[in-house]
């Protein structure tokens, strides 16, 4: 009886080839504005956190802490959890690495896997990736405006088509307390015309019915008090300054005051990033301030802000067009054939020598004929091919113009095959 055909686990997927080099097309965006031109440091954390570290700093009235984590015990009995974002783990390494002795602020980017347990559709899956950013230890409307235009940038660097940014301010956790309660007041006048979920969730986190596409709760949210609307006055002046520097880049925005974003930690300035080009799930990333959560998890008072933007979002919304480039590879300059098997060793030290000198260099690895080896350099695109005859000669074929020329040494092909010296 045959096996059943094996298949990735369901909402993950497999980078082939092609997607693959459009993302490390876009790795490479994000790391010349990030880290080359920013300034920004890059660092890495475990794809693997103690399970209290998110319930603690993400929040368990949340959806991702309520549903959507994927988390285990490993044989010492102890619960871990993939990560499902990454400023708690970013704030547990500044934490444990003493990061707040260093000259604040502290300004940070990173790229890697993350995981929840979502229904998968289009340009979401249940492991994805993202890039973020992370500014800590400044209170500073500078830092606000500073990350905000740089995602803002980086997306128009992506070519993003139909690019939108939302924002908000959440004020502190004091204001955001007595605004729960009046919204609480409001959402429980008006109970019957809610949906369930949103009903059962007044008393944890009235602020998500927000994000709600029922049509009797958003009728409802119509006439609710907004959040931006009581801020204090400390509050405001942040704001305000923020969406100054904003106007003073030249970078729009659409102040919602419907905006709460879907994490417990936001304290302040909130903020998202849409893409029309997306449809109705348009989101490409976003983030915010958060203020309190380094204290909340055992760490010195810190100020801080931060993003994060989906790397398959970004890519499914970038102009194929202005991007088709970045499924292409750089055919390479030699490709080194042989004729006589027994020169296959004396083939690959020069194909390691051509690489060592900087030449995209390709190598004969079927077992063609020589004359099935040019047919192969020549689909590759192979400038030139490097012909080793069974006495161990070298001859450097123009694929071009079938023009063949007797040479000593990689260094001679690597003279020969220079755009600026050979003209070719």
């Amino acid at each position: 009886m045959a096996s059943a055909r094996l298949k990735a686990p369901r909402g993950t997927f497999d980078v082939l080839p092609e997607e693959g080099r459009r993302r490390l097309a876009l790795r490479s965006v994000c790391h010349s504005l990030l880290d080359h031109r920013a300034g920004l440091e890059y660092v890495e954390t475990p794809a693997f956190e103690d399970t209290e570290l998110f319930a603690r700093g993400v929040g368990e009235a949340t959806d991702i802490v309520q549903k959507e984590m994927f988390t285990f015990e490993d044989k010492a009995g102890r619960s871990l959890t993939l990560r499902p974002e990454e400023t708690a783990s970013i704030c547990r390494a500044y934490i444990e690495h003493g990061m707040h002795k260093l000259p604040q602020p502290v300004r940070l980017w990173y790229w890697g896997p993350f995981f929840r347990h979502e229904a998968p559709q289009a340009g979401r899956y249940r492991q994805f990736t993202q890039v973020g950013a992370e500014t800590l230890g400044s209170d500073d409307p500078a830092a606000d405006a500073e990350l905000i235009a740089l995602l803002a940038e980086l997306l128009e660097e992506a070519r993003c088509r139909e690019v939108g940014l939302r924002i908000s301010s959440l004020g502190t956790p004091a204001t955001r307390r007595r605004y729960r309660e009046e919204l609480g007041d409001h959402l429980r006048r008006h109970e019957a015309r809610l949906a369930p979920a949103v009903r059962e969730r007044i008393e944890l986190n009235p602020l998500r019915a927000f994000d709600s596409d029922d049509e009797g709760t958003r009728a409802v949210m119509a006439e609710a008090p907004r959040l931006v609307d009581r801020l204090d006055e400390g509050d405001a002046e942040h704001f305000a300054e923020v969406r100054a520097r904003l106007d003073e880049a030249g970078v729009g925005y659409v102040v919602d005051a419907t905006l709460v974003r879907g994490l417990d930690y936001y304290t302040r300035t909130v903020f998202e990033f849409t893409s029309g080009a997306l449809g109705a799930q348009s989101a490409l990333g976003g983030g915010g301030r958060y203020d309190g959560l380094m204290e909340q998890l055992g760490g010195p008072p810190t100020p801080a802000i931060g993003w994060a933007a989906g790397i398959e979002r970004i890519l499914l919304a970038a102009d194929p067009e202005a991007t088709g480039h970045w499924g292409s590879t750089s055919p390479p300059r030699v490709y080194v054939a042989s004729s006589d098997p027994a020169q296959a060793r004396r083939a690959f030290a020069l194909l390691t020598e051509l690489r060592r000198r900087s030449v995209n260099a390709q190598i004969e690895q079927a077992g063609r004929s020589l004359k099935g080896q040019l047919r192969q350099a020549d689909r590759l695109g192979a400038r030139f091919a490097l012909i080793l005859d069974g006495e161990g000669g070298l001859e450097l074929r123009d694929m071009r113009s079938g023009e063949q020329q007797e040479i000593g040494s990689a260094a001679d092909v690597e003279r020969l095959v220079d755009p600026e010296v050979s003209g070719w």
